[in-house]
């Protein structure tokens, strides 16, 4: 069957208000959408298979949206957030989460591949990297209505974790793991984007006051993604670059004072703040639709429900949830749900499987472990954060009395 123009508007345009449909839902029932997108893409992939009207999803397309949505999603996160003195504490324990829980469990899954499958411990290593880092594609729009500190938490953590989760990949695709000289890069590369992120978000902020017109927001995007990619290039962690950038722009408004007014025109960077936050939103939104779609279309389902591969992942999701939980609770010494749960693997996953070299990859490792671990530990969000708000409310209803 061969779609038209109209045809594939028609399709488009379904899908988009499906998925809004599915943010209703996912509001009232605290099932994340993304989860919903999933089985709606598989459940297509069924139907399309009785029907004989199957189409390919290129690898390519997965990975642009991808890219675009991870941007978009953390720069959303990002512009929701304040910090202030008070934070510090919140900022350190969730870095400190995200560079244990992540080391750990990269390891953990490592030796768990190593054994299952026998893949060479260094050809484990990016597979373990990919299902080790907590997804914010998924984790920052299902904490919407957690509380504040709570939020910001996941947000943070979640953020940090695909930073650093990136960093990590590249090292241990790097052709000498334990070298002085991948030692040295490694360190560089965090200094180096350290200063192109503050450089170019001073420069682009300088930029906003020179601009005039109504055509801002898209150009601000626009060089968010070229800065970006050219890090990327350069195999640098430039997801704190997007990070930074939020940050400063949404925290800038106390420091506009004296002669920085000179350079930066606080009327328009509270201006372009609000517009910025409108349009991320939206198009976060319509980019995570047709990404977590298609991704759920392109699952084989066979893979998933096969034995070997439910018993590694149901493994690996234990070890992920002992070692956050032994993090949470003895190290970190703060609260353990909704916490615990809320470590979801998703597009970040995706995106850093999709970029294992070559000469890494191996034949004997399933694809289906991946998709179960990321249905799976989105599952346990899910239930997770309902069993947690009835824990609360059952509990405020007993003091009340």
């Amino acid at each position: 069957m061969i779609l038209d123009t109209y045809h594939i508007l028609i399709v488009l345009c379904i899908v988009t208000i499906i998925s809004y449909i599915f943010n209703i839902i996912s509001d009232r029932l605290k099932v994340p959408s993304v989860i919903l997108l999933i089985v709606c893409g598989m459940i297509l992939k069924v139907v399309g298979d009785q029907y004989q009207m199957n189409f390919l999803v290129p690898r390519t397309v997965l990975e642009l949206l991808g890219v675009i949505g991870l941007i978009m999603i953390v720069l959303e996160g990002a512009l929701d957030l304040k910090i202030t003195p008070d934070k510090k504490k919140l900022i350190i324990r969730s870095l400190l989460s995200a560079v244990s829980v992540l080391f750990i469990t990269t390891i953990a899954i490592a030796d768990i591949l190593h054994f299952a499958f026998e893949i060479p411990f260094k050809q484990a290593l990016p597979y373990s990297v990919a299902m080790g880092v907590i997804s914010s594609a998924i984790a920052i729009p299902s904490v919407n209505n957690l509380s504040a500190d709570k939020r910001e938490f996941i947000i943070y953590e979640s953020t940090f974790s695909d930073i650093l989760g990136i960093m990590l990949f590249n090292y241990v695709i790097s052709d000498k793991l334990l070298s002085l000289n991948t030692g040295l890069v490694f360190v560089w590369n965090l200094v180096l984007i350290c200063l192109v992120s503050i450089i170019c978000t001073v420069l682009i902020l300088i930029l906003l006051k020179y601009l005039k017109g109504h055509i801002k927001v898209f150009l601000i995007l626009s060089i968010l993604i070229l800065v970006y990619s050219l890090s990327k290039q350069w195999h640098l962690p430039s997801l704190f670059f997007i990070l930074v950038f939020g940050l400063v722009l949404n925290n800038a408004e106390p420091f506009l004072k004296g002669w920085i007014t000179g350079f930066l025109n606080p009327g328009k960077l509270n201006s372009v703040n609000r517009e910025l936050k409108g349009m991320t939103a939206e198009l976060a939104f319509l980019i995570r639709t047709f990404f977590f779609l298609l991704f759920g279309y392109s699952i084989d389902i066979s893979l998933i429900i096969s034995v070997p591969v439910i018993i590694t992942g149901s493994i690996i999701i234990m070890v992920i949830l002992l070692i956050r939980y032994v993090f949470l609770r003895y190290i970190s010494k703060t609260n353990v749900f909704p916490e615990l749960f809320i470590a979801p693997r998703g597009l970040i996953t995706i995106i850093l499987f999709y970029s294992i070299p070559v000469e890494l990859m191996s034949d004997k490792f399933n694809e289906g472990v991946l998709s179960f671990v990321i249905l799976i530990s989105g599952l346990i969000m899910m239930f997770g954060i309902l069993f947690s708000k009835q824990k609360f409310k059952v509990e405020n209803e007993l003091q009340a009395y």
